[in-house]
């Protein structure tokens, strides 16, 4: 799959991705519909999914740029509930979908079952985040998904490697796939923390937004590769560790930066999520081709799929109120979970393409390779199709949404009202000679912003002051704007000065339309 196919996929699933925004579709959802169809229409190309060109290209950047986006703070906060999630709840579903697939097909060696249950555990949580911010979902319920998609998959592709070679016929000890665990767990966080270390060191020496963005870009596959090739520990660790460090320390960079790498790296994720989500749609084809359709076969597919969305439930429940009851800490640091948050955890539990790409990696010597294949995909497209599909109606009918909001509205107009007494208080301190019209307008400036976020917070209807200052000031620059493409259009000036001054009025519209 390289050349002009690639390209066409590319260039179609962000056709698809754009189509779906437009309509306020889930685009991921919408990918794998499309994809499926188009895989049946005579002519189209095969797509084969090559399990290295995900595990290498695709998953460290999207990893990377969940991670920098993600709250080191929160997920400290939630790490409890998060290792339940991540590892917990991955080896559970391993043992489960690996007893599960023995029973509904006996001539399946146990360790082969054990390969589709490593292979199926770890969840996608692109769609189900999508959807929850969407629609309001509490913080910490989306800093559990967001945390448990971050580490999960280093837990499941470290079983898949015992599996594999236990179903391979290698004689391994439990005690040595701990080890393998334990090992590959520390060492790809030591390998993540050195690298965001170095990373930051150099950015801070770089000093040019363009220079430290382009590094930022290397930081995932560079990360990845030196754990997994240099060190044989978890890459997916290292990268997002690696990009928890960068993000959390990102505000003490320059403004530059944290705009170009907002930027590019939102490019960069819907560029790979409307790839791999398209990737998925398009296997079914060549997938059920390698196997032998047949009642069997179905039925012992569909037990799996039950067996994997069950087996969260039947992990969630305990693992979120036993501790919270036995413990009387937990209970007072973390509180009792609210049962609509457990219920919607439990419901968002779709696979993705880490799945199919582990599927693809099963050697051709391990026995049952087309049926955990087949297994595997069946699996991956139910779960974000039924899941996804209606995970919305779910949170609604709960009625589960979180009042995060409120609180950040206040939380933020109290340090706004802070900070604009500070910066008031600093222009006071500096003793060169200004007019004074300029400290005034300064005084001012800091001024409206300390009273903008009260207003936000109390005005819910009508439009506040800073609201109607920002609307103003943006048609203001719109018509500053189109005076100086005028100006360039007849030969006025030239381009380098319309897109210095473009530059200007960009950021500042950037700094007015907050989100």
């Amino acid at each position: 799959m390289y050349g002009p196919e690639l390209l066409l996929l590319l260039l179609g699933a962000l056709i698809v991705t754009a189509v779906a925004r437009r309509v306020n579709w889930s685009a991921p959802l919408v990918l794998v519909a499309v994809g499926l169809i188009v895989s049946f229409i005579p002519g189209v190309p095969e797509f084969e999914l090559d399990p290295h060109l995900i595990l290498l290209v695709v998953l460290p950047p999207l990893l990377y740029s969940a991670a920098l986006d993600s709250s080191y703070l929160n997920i400290r906060a939630n790490l409890r509930p998060i290792g339940f999630l991540a590892v917990g709840l991955v080896l559970f579903t391993t043992f489960v979908v690996g007893v599960t697939a023995k029973l509904v097909f006996p001539d399946l060696p146990f360790a082969a079952a054990l390969v589709l249950g490593a292979v199926v555990a770890p969840p996608d949580a692109v769609a189900a985040v999508a959807i929850g911010r969407k629609l309001g979902l509490q913080r910490r319920a989306m800093t559990l998904l967001v945390g448990e998609s971050l580490i999960n998959d280093a837990t499941a592709l470290t079983a898949f490697k015992v599996a594999v070679a236990a179903a391979a016929g290698a004689a391994m000890h439990p005690l040595d796939g701990v080890w393998m665990f334990v090992k590959v767990t520390i060492g790809g966080i030591a390998i993540g923390l050195i690298v965001g270390v170095v990373v930051r060191f150099l950015r801070k020496r770089l000093c040019e937004g363009v220079l430290e963005s382009a590094l930022g870009l290397l930081v995932p596959f560079g990360a990845y590769l030196l754990a997994e090739e240099g060190f044989h520990v978890s890459g997916v660790l290292a990268v997002v560790v690696a990009g928890l460090y960068i993000g959390h320390n990102a505000p003490r960079g320059s403004y530059t930066t944290r705009l170009q790498d907002g930027a590019v790296w939102r490019s960069v994720d819907a560029l790979m999520e409307s790839f791999v989500f398209a990737l998925i749609g398009l296997q079914v084809s060549s997938i059920i081709s390698d196997v032998e359709l047949g009642p069997r076969l179905l039925l012992g597919a569909g037990a799996v799929l039950l067996a994997t969305i069950l087996a969260r439930f039947v992990w969630m429940y305990p693992a979120s109120y036993l501790p919270v009851y036995l413990n009387k800490r937990i209970r007072e640091r973390e509180g009792v979970p609210h049962l609509g948050q457990v219920t919607v955890i439990s419901w968002a539990g779709m696979r993705g393409v880490v799945t199919l790409a582990a599927a693809a990696a099963i050697p051709t010597d391990v026995p049952g390779r087309d049926v955990i294949l087949f297994c595997a995909f069946v699996v991956t497209v139910a779960t974000l199709l039924l899941q996804g599909t209606t995970l919305p109606w779910l949170i609604n009918k709960i009625g589960f949404e979180g009042d995060d909001a409120r609180k950040d509205a206040l939380a933020e107009a109290q340090v706004q009202h802070r900070a604009a007494q500070a910066a008031v208080t600093r222009l006071d301190q500096e003793t060169e000679e200004v007019p004074d019209h300029v400290r005034d307008q300064l005084r001012s400036l800091a001024e409206h912003r300390g009273n903008a976020a009260w207003e936000r917070l109390g005005r819910q209807e009508e439009e506040s002051p800073a609201a109607a200052y920002r609307r103003l000031r943006r048609v203001m620059l719109s018509a500053e704007r189109d005076e100086f493409v005028k100006a360039r259009d007849k030969g006025e000036i030239d381009d380098e000065v319309l897109f210095r001054v473009l530059r200007e009025l960009d950021l500042e519209e950037a700094a007015l339309s907050r989100e």
